[in-house]
């Protein structure tokens, strides 16, 4: 029991550190086009204007491979849902060789756009589509001078679209995983083209057409057929393992009419889908300590800890349990302005230190930063004032007393309950199927995967 407190009290410590480097873990955000590379025009038979948007072509003779063929300044960001520019043509010149698709880097810039491995394009002389080679295919309608085209990448279907005045042409599979520019091209005289990375609306409702995308993932998710009874088994789970007692007894009333007769005891929901619906030790006890830390009441916390869990409390200084609590009372001293009180206090966790099993130092650090600012929450170590942090708290707290009960299997079973652990599941298939995609496409993010469903509600 001692060592998976110890390991129980390790963890949270860890994960506290974590917190600490958030800042420098973050992903950097992926530049969008804005512009085009007017550093990079093919064989200069075209110019671009000042504002680097609006492409004309100027040379007399137009032959093969005197294209003017330019890229965006930035290739598409990839870790999103899709991404989409346009093009208007302004004048379709001589003979309307306007084109628009997408390259790689090291596209020969004097081809039209799907003349070259590695690149697609949809002509508006003749509306075929070009991939990766000088043979075109049917895909769509022409266009000319007054149409507005676009071409976008949707990362989920790893598919290409192009559009030709608001309405979508047709799509076609991306098999290219390098990065791709958006890029345009002009053939012939007085051709001209403005391009609008999205700083103008588009003609297209890339709004509408990504909320559409959406809604068809979520059909497909929606036809796995899921028992009643194993969603309750989940959530009940949770709530047993966390001490949400008051919001338990709901659920399970609740269920007593919901839930098909064929799911009464002897076999019970719960045990038929796997989890263990005994689970429920120390639940009051959790309970009240939980909503002690959450509403910043720690002495009383401290208290109840001591009197029902000596040998989570440890007086000794050893204890991590203690530690949290110590440092959440100095937090909350801070909070309500009692900033000498907080100091005394703080001296005295912060002298025990020494005796626990772990190096704390930065998390100490972060605690007696708050004391030098006169708004701490809105400082670089405001993440303590926030609610949470208490739950942190609270969450270490729970696991170190479900590690006291002699029917636990184990530290995971102390840690997370089973949703956590679908969450984790479904968070690393997210992170396979972006492996197979060379991490092109959404990160798992619940949030937002919880407000597209409640906005499709």
């Amino acid at each position: 029991m001692m060592d998976n407190q110890h390991q129980i009290g390790l963890y949270f410590i860890d994960l506290w550190k974590q917190k600490l480097s958030v800042s420098t873990d973050m992903e950097i955000e992926e530049e969008n086009p804005t512009e085009l590379n007017t550093l990079n025009i093919g064989g200069g038979f075209a110019s671009v204007s000042h504002d680097k948007l609006t492409v004309k072509y100027n040379n007399v003779h137009c032959g093969g491979y005197d294209v003017g063929v330019v890229q965006a300044n930035h290739p598409a960001p990839v870790k999103r849902f899709l991404y989409y520019f346009e093009m208007s043509v302004q004048n379709a010149g001589a003979r309307g060789l306007v084109s628009i698709g997408f390259t790689t880097k090291d596209f020969t810039m004097c081809k039209q756009p799907g003349w070259e491995v590695n690149s697609y394009g949809y002509h508006g002389d003749d509306g075929l589509l070009y991939r990766g080679h000088g043979k075109g295919e049917t895909f769509g309608p022409t266009y000319t001078a007054g149409d507005t085209v676009g071409s976008g990448i949707n990362y989920a279907t790893k598919e290409l679209f192009f559009t030709k005045n608001g309405v979508v042409v047709g799509s076609v599979h991306k098999d290219v995983m390098s990065p791709l520019f958006p890029t345009v091209a002009v053939h012939s005289l007085n051709e001209e083209i403005t391009v609008n990375f999205g700083k103008q609306p588009f003609v297209f409702d890339i709004k509408a057409f990504e909320t559409q995308e959406r809604a068809k993932q979520q059909m497909t998710v929606d036809k796995v057929y899921l028992e009643q009874d194993v969603s309750y088994g989940i959530v009940r789970s949770y709530l047993v393992h966390y001490g949400y007692e008051d919001t338990l007894s709901l659920l399970d009333l609740a269920s007593v009419s919901s839930l098909p007769p064929i799911m009464s005891p002897p076999v019970s929901p719960i045990q038929r889908n796997g989890f263990n619906g005994d689970n429920e030790y120390a639940l009051f006890q959790r309970r009240v300590l939980r909503q002690l830390i959450k509403n910043g009441d720690i002495d009383d916390a401290f208290r109840r800890l001591r009197d029902w869990y000596p040998t989570v409390f440890q007086q000794d200084g050893s204890s991590i349990a203690c530690f949290l609590l110590q440092c959440q009372k100095f937090i909350e001293l801070v909070r309500v302005g009692k900033v000498s009180e907080a100091i005394i206090n703080g001296r005295k966790t912060f002298d025990m230190q020494p005796k626990l099993p772990v190096n704390v130092d930065d998390l100490i650090k972060d605690c007696a930063a708050l004391v030098a600012y006169i708004e701490p929450e809105k400082s670089v170590v405001g993440y303590l004032m926030k609610e949470s942090h208490r739950e942190f708290v609270a969450d270490a707290i729970n696991a170190l007393i479900l590690s006291t009960n002699p029917k636990v299997d184990g530290v995971q079973e102390c840690l997370h309950s089973c949703l956590e652990g679908l969450m984790k599941q479904l968070a690393a298939c997210y992170m396979e199927r972006m492996a197979l995609n060379e991490n092109q496409g959404e990160a798992f993010n619940l949030t937002q995967l919880l407000d597209n469903y409640y906005k499709k509600g």
